[in-house]
């Protein structure tokens, strides 16, 4: 009775607000309890109306990957000679057997039947029994009397005869049906040949501006000199400076030197041309037949 008398006296020696504090802090303990026991924690949540589609839209979604898993890749005929990495790897082949394929078709050699493949790519039965319906062949292997379609000699046109014109006696017209060569170009080579009075040699194509070594090319199998009657000749031993210096191959400078060299040694020979400083020795033959001594 003492020990109880204690604590009574105790809990009324607190002030009010201490014994208002302690009946609330067993309040609140009480609460957390009966919320414990009572409350069904399992129960759903309550999404909104947003969550609620997205989550129906996730069902169609998840059965939707289904299906595709079930699903197989649809196989189309194929020639088996002409499988390449990605495509044998969707087959089902492994590396090493389409490494043999490939091997094989280096030495230019195809694969004929099922078994062929087989031998060759070293396939299991159960895989070739899947790939190999799906194998398609040409014609002349499946059917050896396939007979490939010929073609007689008649069935071709006959190439047309090219004929060669003489250089010297081709009109702007003929000039113009070499393929590159246009109206400016054939002109050049027009005036070119009126300045010479005729070309002494094809090699002279190679200074008309503007012609490409594709387009000489063409022009030497469409040209040829034949006559070169025609062309003007120069004496190299009476002409002037000022005669010299019109002849397209001697600029000025070199028109001086030649009679320079003339008055100190006489007479030019052929020989000589190649002591001269400045004489183009790589057109000297060229130069020589439009020369008189």
């Amino acid at each position: 009775m003492v020990k109880n008398d204690s604590i009574l006296n105790s809990v009324l020696g607190y002030s009010k607000s201490q014994r208002i504090g302690i009946i609330l802090f067993f309040l609140i303990i009480l609460l957390a309890q009966g919320i414990y026991y009572f409350w069904d924690f399992n129960s759903t949540t309550n999404f909104g109306n947003e969550k609620t589609k997205w989550l129906a839209n996730q069902n169609v979604i998840d059965s939707l990957k289904l299906e595709n898993k079930n699903l197989k890749p649809t196989i189309y005929p194929f020639n088996p000679n002409f499988i390449s990495d990605f495509k044998g790897y969707k087959l089902g082949m492994s590396v090493a057997e389409i490494d043999r394929l490939l091997a094989y078709r280096k030495q230019n050699r195809f694969v004929n039947s099922a078994e062929e493949f087989q031998a060759v790519t070293k396939v299991s039965d159960s895989l070739l029994n899947v790939i190999s319906p799906y194998f398609k062949f040409p014609d002349w292997v499946r059917n050896k009397k396939y007979n490939a379609p010929s073609f007689a000699k008649k069935d071709f046109p006959k190439s047309e005869k090219i004929i060669v014109l003489d250089i010297n006696q081709a009109t702007k017209e003929d000039l113009m049906k070499v393929y590159g060569i246009g109206d400016k170009i054939s002109d050049r080579i027009l005036e070119q040949k009126q300045k010479l009075g005729a070309f002494v040699s094809m090699e002279q194509m190679n200074d008309i501006w503007g012609l490409s070594p594709e387009v000489i090319e063409k022009i030497n199998a469409a040209f040829v000199v034949k006559s070169i009657a025609s062309a003007k000749k120069i004496n190299i031993n009476n002409a002037s400076v000022k005669e010299l210096s019109q002849f397209p191959f001697f600029r000025y400078q070199l028109a001086k030197d030649i009679v320079v060299y003339r008055t100190m040694n006489g007479d030019l020979k052929l020989e000589d041309l190649s002591k001269i400083k400045g004489f183009p020795d790589d057109k000297i033959k060229i130069i020589a037949l439009y020369l008189e001594f």
